[in-house]
């Protein structure tokens, strides 16, 4: 893990453009071995680790204008629990298979899709992918696992989320339940 002054970042120098929250989905459930992969639901931390996180976020005075995330249950609840969080409603969610165990290309796919309008983006997904996606974002910090309800975010100087693979990157900070400063 990096060193706590490097997960805690918040001071960013781009300015203008936009940001992108990239989250693990909460700890989840393994009691239930009927399930599928793709139906685990959170375990009772899961549940509590989801709205601490997001008020962490809110305290950063961060608005998220749009929620992006896979359709598997843990991270469809993940997200509902931060919209909650946030006022939202769970229905604005936007949905994309292609997050559900995604490749770094499923993640940048789905960025350049969004809409331009939203300036600060929650994408929720899950492992291996969003750490080997989080890697390649910015050489600031490494990070060797992602996580659970882990947030990885990082601000590009754009108006054009089909400009985000391209763009110079900002790390702006890293964070996760058991992260206590």
């Amino acid at each position: 893990m990096p060193d706590s002054k490097d997960i805690i970042n918040t001071r960013h120098s781009m300015g203008v453009g936009k940001t992108l929250l990239i989250i693990r989905h909460a700890k989840s459930s393994w009691d239930i071995g009927t399930l599928t992969d793709f139906e685990r639901p959170l375990n009772d931390r899961g549940k509590k680790d989801a709205p601490v996180m997001a008020k962490r976020l809110m305290d950063r005075d961060l608005l998220i204008d749009t929620f992006v995330s896979s359709p598997a249950k843990r991270a469809k609840k993940t997200a509902e629990l931060f919209c909650e969080a946030y006022g939202k409603k769970a229905g604005d969610i936007l949905l994309l298979s292609m997050l559900y165990h995604a490749a770094v290309t499923n993640f940048y796919e789905a960025i350049e899709q969004l809409d331009n309008s939203a300036q600060t983006v929650a994408i929720f997904s899950h492992n291996h992918g969003i750490t080997e996606f989080a890697n390649t974002l910015t050489n600031a910090v490494r990070i060797d696992n992602m996580p659970t309800c882990g947030v990885f975010a990082i601000q590009f100087k754009s108006d054009k989320w089909a400009d985000f693979k391209k763009a110079e990157k900002e790390f702006l900070f890293f964070d996760y339940p058991k992260n206590v400063s």
